[in-house]
């Protein structure tokens, strides 16, 4: 933790000095604030981390079993179900039997291109 804040802060410090210097922009100094705060991240980690070793939360028992509640997942998607009550999807699989009935008569008499 202490290398990690450390590094953290020597970047804070070279992103303010490229601030500093002529070639500088307002992004070294966004930089600059910024790696602060991570440096404070790390701190903040460590010592969660360590708070959670003293005091873990406890174990779940293995032999209950969870179930997730009703509700929470999306519903999969089903299948639609055709139906014989749209005219003109019937009106157009009667079109292409004919089509199809054609196309055989054809094939059989020879006439097919």
């Amino acid at each position: 933790m202490i290398v990690a804040a450390a590094g953290c802060l020597a970047l804070a410090w070279w992103q303010w000095t490229r601030f500093e210097s002529t070639s500088g922009s307002f992004q070294n100094l966004g930089y600059a604030l910024q790696w602060p705060l991570f440096a404070g991240f790390c701190v903040y980690a460590y010592f969660k981390f360590v708070r959670y070793e003293d005091a873990p939360p406890e174990p779940r028992p293995q032999h209950m079993v969870t179930e997730i509640p009703a509700g929470l997942l999306p519903e999969r998607p089903r299948a639609a179900t055709p139906t014989d009550a749209d005219p003109a999807l019937s009106e157009y699989n009667a079109y292409l039997a004919e089509l199809a009935k054609a196309d055989g008569d054809d094939r059989t008499t020879g006439n097919g291109t």
